[in-house]
């Protein structure tokens, strides 16, 4: 058995050390500032730049010093605007892992020291509007992306913001206004219509409805009653609760969610490492063409020196691996929102891009494509009508606990039936109830009660016995006297959106297989109503990891189950998903958990790893495959054909690409789960 579930919490480049994040400290607003105070500067520096000067034929006004304007202003973009990357490249540096602060800022570091030299004697062309304009294009760009990101951890600031900073504590029959956070298990608290639940708990009086779409994205309000779970963050509707405080702090279902969101946005995942790996690459690889660039072009080129700086310059603007860098988190943002949105959470990202290959999924049957509580499958009577049989079984089964029962008086009730009481109902150990309903003596059991008691069963009643025990369901007679007046079919009531989602996922190429501990007749009725063609029966707990197992011979392999005992399961699986799990939401052996106990979301999941899989591969592409064509057309080996790139030029193609990747990141919002 392996163990691949476990997310980790910080990023990890190619080599094993921890990443430097070249975004530390940072905030959007400072390269917004930075960016507005470098285009003020550099409009001057256009106007009095010569090249710009011949290009758009005009002459700058002249007047005393004008030669040191540019100069001057020059060096204070490079000091204030590139500070950022200056600082970031020497953070790279130190911790040896030159990347994309490295190139930009040996780019503008080259670009405004070459300029100075020439503007106090060296013989060549300034590049002050290059260095301007790069600057501008560069803090843009950062921008952009500091905004991405912010925007991305703001699902986490609205998941924080639906905790209330106070609770309205009962104690001794008055309720005080508490902080939330001096609450502990088993306190009492009211909840108002309209409020929002401070932290988990039990319902002990009252009934309401509850929204809890940040939860299950389901924005329908459910219904709360006494005894029902209530989870910090839900809205309460239109009554008064009274909660007895089951879990606060970082126990509550909302902050398992924000620590599930937050692991899998910092967790690293097998294509971000291979982006990394791509750019501290590509930074060798721009530095090592720069240098020999500049070389050649000064040895054997006929332009002069300013020629063979831009090239160098160029070269090393072009590589700037911001496409690169942004290609996987870019994606990886996009797809955690959708998955959150859709009741999906990610607890491991490595896992998750692993759900591309998934051919098999394995669904444990009871709690997962069942609900594990059982419903009227059918009543057949005989001489009364189905409706008055089920009436005056429920009147009966009315004073019973047991499941069966249970689900006659819930079909009666779902029916809008006469409610009757019965009276005198005596329980009969192992066989069934006895009483009488409006004078009419009954008995409701196990069709072996009717056989002992020598009770006369029609034949369509034994016909109806018998099509229960070929479907492996719970049937029980209702008699009257010594006859038999309907048999009452149960079953394991199978979830609306099971038959939904097994017809998706062979849709998707991927076969179900059932598993369950349930007879070989019970397996094979479920399987048959929701088109699976493969189940084993009879399974015990221990045998589904060893089935699983089995399987991933054959393919890669998901397991879905309810997390409770099917840990062994999941954690053999290629892709652990935990569903149903409510609000107890800390299964620590899924990689993915369905909030909702909805087996339709496998499909979607596996549709969103697919189409984020293949986004990543797009972005990869773009990347690398863009920088591969534009790295040897900034060194210059297509001057001989006039193809020269301009490092300004070279900066604007760069944030093209960069655009490029973040808007077919953004893109896979488009994607239709379902």
């Amino acid at each position: 058995m392996h163990d691949h579930h476990t997310a980790p919490a910080h990023s990890k480049t190619h080599d094993g050390k921890p990443a430097v994040d070249r975004h530390e400290g940072h905030r959007p607003e400072m390269f917004r500032d930075r960016l507005w105070f470098s285009l003020a500067l550099t409009l001057p520096i256009l106007y009095l730049s010569e090249q710009v000067q011949e290009w758009f034929g005009y002459e700058a006004v002249d007047f005393p010093g004008a030669d040191w304007v540019n100069p001057i202003l020059a060096t204070v973009l490079f000091f204030y605007a590139g500070d950022v990357f200056l600082k970031g490249g020497w953070r790279e540096i130190r911790a040896r892992q030159p990347g994309m602060m490295t190139l930009i800022s040996i780019a503008i570091s080259v670009a405004y020291v070459y300029s100075i030299a020439v503007s106090v004697g060296l013989d060549g062309e300034p590049f002050y509007w290059e260095l301007a304009t790069l600057l501008d294009v560069m803090l843009l760009g950062h921008w952009m992306e500091m905004r991405s990101v912010q925007s991305a951890s703001k699902a986490l600031d609205e998941l924080a913001a639906l905790v209330p900073s106070v609770a309205h504590r009962v104690r001794n029959g008055a309720v005080e206004d508490v902080p939330v956070e001096t609450l502990t298990d088993g306190h009492a608290i009211l909840i108002r219509p309209g409020e929002q639940v401070p932290v988990d708990g039990v319902i002990t009086e009252g009934a309401s409805s509850m929204n809890e779409a940040f939860l299950t994205g389901e924005s329908r309000p459910v219904a709360k009653r006494d005894g029902d779970e209530v989870v910090s963050g839900a809205v309460n509707g239109e009554g008064a609760l009274t909660v007895m405080v089951t879990r606060t702090g970082d126990d509550t279902t909302l902050s398992q969610i924000m620590r599930l969101v937050a692991d899998a946005q910092a967790s690293r995942s097998r294509f971000q490492v291979l982006a990394d790996r791509a750019a501290f690459w590509l930074t060798i690889i721009a530095i090592g063409v720069a240098l020999p660039t500049l070389i050649v072009w000064l040895v054997f080129g006929a332009e002069g020196a300013t020629f063979a700086v831009a090239r160098s310059v160029t070269v090393l603007v072009i590589a700037c691996p911001h496409a690169l860098g942004l290609a996987i988190p870019l994606v990886n943002v996009n797809a955690t929102a959708i998955s959150a949105s859709n009741g999906i959470l990610v607890r491991n990202r490595e896992a998750f891009e692993r759900g591309r290959a998934i051919r098999f999924v394995a669904f444990d049957k009871t709690g997962t494509l069942t609900k594990g509580r059982f419903v009227v499958a059918r009543t057949t009577a005989e001489g009364i009508a189905d409706d008055e049989a089920l009436s005056l079984a429920a009147a009966i089964e009315s004073s019973s606990e047991h499941p069966l029962a249970a689900a006659i008086v819930n079909e009666a009730e779902r029916r809008a039936l006469e409610r009757r009481t019965g009276s005198d109902v005596t329980a009969v150990p192992g066989q069934g109830l006895e009483g009488t309903v409006a004078g009419r003596t009954l008995r409701v059991g196990r069709p072996e009660w009717a056989d002992e008691l020598r009770v006369a069963v029609p034949p369509a009643l034994r016909d109806a016995l018998a099509t229960a025990d070929s479907r492996g369901e719970s049937a029980v007679v209702l008699m009257e006297g010594d006859r038999a007046l309907a048999v009452i079919a149960l079953a394991d009531e199978v979830r609306p959106g099971a038959k939904e989602s097994i017809g998706r996922l062979l849709a998707l190429g991927v076969t179900p297989v059932m598993i369950t501990g349930d007879a070989e007749a019970v397996a094979a009725t479920v399987a048959a109503e929701l088109g699976i063609d493969r189940f084993h029966a009879r399974v015990l707990p221990a045998d589904k990891a060893r089935l699983v197992g089995d399987l991933r011979k054959e393919g890669p392999t998901a397991f879905v189950g309810d997390g409770i005992n099917d840990a062994p399961a999941l954690l053999q699986a290629d892709l652990g998903v935990a569903i149903g799990a409510g609000t107890n939401v800390a299964i620590e052996s899924a990689d993915l958990i369905l909030v909702e106990d909805e087996p339709a979301d496998v499909a979607r999941a596996l549709t969103l790893s697919r189409a984020t899989n293949r986004k990543m591969r797009q972005n990869l592409g773009w990347a690398t495959g863009y920088n591969a064509v534009a790295i040897p057309l900034a060194a210059g080996v297509a001057a001989p054909l006039g193809i020269l790139l301009q490092p300004a030029i070279g900066a604007l193609f760069m944030s093209l690409s960069t655009v490029i990747v973040a808007f077919n990141a953004v893109l896979l919002r488009r994607v239709d789960l379902g």
